[in-house]
């Protein structure tokens, strides 16, 4: 209806090719939205208003767009259209992104590709693609990377090669980025794809999901393990008893549980969800920088990021090591811990170190320190009944030059 007054600029956001015809052309669907006798024609109405929400975020008039697009979305669902609620859910979510509203934009693309995924596999594609292009400017170009290939690999099925072409554009800029960042690595910080690989080695090599191999699986990583982590600015430490206020705590965990069911997302099988202000509250009164100095002997400036992660029942997190964004040391503290009764074990967080693996069974106020990006580092399987609630911070080192990692080893072949 408006393609044709609409193209992507280098960041590959939509803009208009003639703004002044775009608003003409916006300013006649209102006219026709307007003409439509009142709750008549729904379908209608449902296209009309999403073509001029798109068109206004083009114009990038954000609070019009976002209004008028979620206008079209609740009609979409009301006539039970979900195929157009995917295809809505999706504009929607770029009109958020556009506007900076980077949490309200994750749960719609989210709910959009597993509304796809489930119920209309031909928008897989699309819903991939929008997610593909939120995630790279979030700066989760791993994640950014992975879901546009496979957005290419079902256009390339398809054989449209429109569709190929624009999912093309958005991997060369991807690659683009994970190419400036890995240049910008280069002066010391750890590359992503570096850490990317370490990964893949890792899990080619033990899982975190099943413990009874881990005796068998240790003499095959150890010395590329040890090589890795003699760069650790930060051995793992199980911390008990750091007596932080119960309240405080309990206000995070309800905090947490109410921002996974409202704006969570799975990010490497468990539900990630943004911090808020009970977080800040605690971070305010509690000097975090103080624990991981005297947990660790690493003189830290105060968090800089955090997030809360919950694991449901069969969830686990498998081994890896975190690119360096998050910083030199982490915390993860436990908020909550239901454990199922007559359960022999229970889920633990668990590292790999040059003797072995280390796990450590986390309850209400207990923390872990480590270094992300050298430490392998997962989460064991939960039992039935079972539900684990965490939130991580993230922490720079005061001195400048630890930050700095040289003669990193090369990932094993």
């Amino acid at each position: 209806m408006l393609d044709h007054l609409i193209t992507h600029d280098d960041s590959l956001r939509m803009v208009p090719t003639d703004r002044n015809k775009l608003t003409a052309a916006i300013g006649q669907l209102h006219e026709e939205l307007r003409a439509l006798p009142e709750g008549r024609d729904p379908a209608r109405a449902r296209v009309l208003t999403r073509w001029i929400g798109i068109g206004q975020m083009c114009l990038g008039n954000h609070e019009e767009a976002r209004a008028i697009l979620r206008q079209s979305l609740d009609l979409a669902a009301a006539i039970g259209n979900t195929r157009a609620v995917v295809a809505t859910g999706l504009n929607l979510g770029d009109a958020h992104r556009y506007a900076g509203d980077v949490r309200t934009a994750d749960a719609l693309y989210r709910s959009a590709l597993n509304t796809a995924r489930n119920q209309h596999p031909e928008l897989v594609d699309f819903a991939l693609q929008h997610t593909g292009k939120h995630l790279m400017e979030r700066g989760d170009l791993a994640d950014a990377r992975a879901h546009l290939q496979e957005a290419l690999r079902l256009r390339i099925a398809k054989e449209d090669a429109g569709l190929v072409e624009s999912t093309q554009a958005a991997l060369v800029r991807v690659e683009m980025l994970i190419g400036q960042a890995d240049a910008s690595a280069a002066g010391g910080a750890v590359p992503r794809q570096w850490s990317g690989q370490w990964t893949s080695w890792l899990q080619s090599r033990t899982t975190a999901r099943t413990p009874a191999r881990w005796a068998e699986d240790f003499p095959n990583l150890r010395d590329a393990v040890r090589g890795l982590t003699a760069h650790q600015r930060v051995y793992p430490r199980h911390l008990r008893d750091q007596s932080f206020p119960a309240e405080l705590i309990a206000a995070m965990a309800e905090e947490s549980e109410k921002a996974v069911a409202a704006d969570g997302y799975l990010h490497n099988g468990k539900w990630n969800a943004a911090v808020g202000d009970a977080a800040n509250r605690f971070a305010a009164q509690i000097d975090l920088a103080a624990v991981v100095a005297r947990s660790t002997g690493l003189e830290v400036e105060q968090p800089h990021t955090g997030v809360y992660i919950d694991y449901e029942e069969g969830q686990f997190l498998d081994f890896h090591v975190d690119e360096s964004g998050f910083g030199e040391a982490n915390l993860i503290l436990c908020l909550k811990h239901e454990r199922p009764t007559g359960q022999s074990g229970v889920s633990t967080t668990v590292f790999i170190n040059a003797d072995g693996y280390l796990e450590c069974d986390l309850g209400v106020g207990d923390c872990v320190v480590f270094d992300g990006a050298l430490t392998p580092h997962g989460r064991t399987p939960l039992s039935p009944g079972e539900s684990v609630t965490l939130i991580s911070f993230g922490f720079r080192a005061r001195d400048q030059a630890l930050r700095m990692l040289t003669n990193l080893p090369p990932v094993p072949r």
